[in-house]
């Protein structure tokens, strides 16, 4: 079983990168979102939930996360939780149901962060954008996804998004094993990191043998 981490800032096309080797990789690849891994924030006022900082590494409950990684490396089948950016609140009835892969995929702005996380990875990928490109896309996804209008939007990049970036995501780039520039779209790094995935695969397939 091979334990892939792909992080990198905001809008800078991980999302992209794990869509290219999942296709690569049909059926073999099970994907474990960190954002899924927000910490319960239910008992708080809706009003003091909207305030959390989710660009933080402490937003993380990164016990249940590193916990059902290792689940999946065993064979084991996980619930993972449900979380909702627009009631900032996990799911008290709703889990999904994730089986067992050969490419177990961790992906998420703060992943490389946690050490006992990386110890887990195999590969670890950074996937590196300019502010400017992040930025957009950060602007087109929180206006679709989580109710917030352009200058909403741009104030939270400012305030948190950018700071928690320098912070935290971009000096966790040097725990990369391959860092790929221009983002999701650099199409020669992500047919270059899919092929290397399935060697990978297959030495470890040769070695079960």
């Amino acid at each position: 079983m091979l334990v892939i981490g792909i992080a990198g800032g905001s809008g800078s096309g991980k999302t992209t990168v794990v869509r290219a080797i999942t296709q690569s990789l049909s059926g073999r690849v099970v994907v474990i979102p960190q954002d899924s891994y927000y910490k319960d924030s239910s008992h708080l006022p809706l009003e003091e939930r909207q305030k959390i900082n989710f660009d933080h590494p402490d937003a993380i409950d990164w016990k249940l996360l590193c916990q059902q990684v290792r689940e999946l490396k065993q064979g084991r089948t996980i619930e993972q939780p449900v979380y909702s950016y627009i009631t900032c609140s996990r799911s008290k009835t709703e889990t999904v149901t994730v089986e067992p892969a050969e490419v177990i995929i961790v992906e998420g702005i703060l992943i490389f962060t946690c050490k006992e996380l990386r110890d887990q990875m195999n590969i670890k990928i950074f996937v590196d954008a300019d502010d400017d490109d992040r930025l957009m896309r950060i602007i087109v996804r929180d206006m679709a996804e989580r109710g917030r209008t352009i200058e909403m939007a741009i104030d939270h990049y400012q305030d948190t998004v950018k700071p928690m970036h320098l912070q935290f995501i971009e000096p966790s780039k040097r725990y990369a094993d391959i860092i790929i520039p221009q983002g999701g779209h650099n199409k020669v790094a992500v047919d270059i990191i899919s092929t290397t995935v399935e060697e990978a695969l297959h030495r470890l397939e040769k070695k079960k043998k």
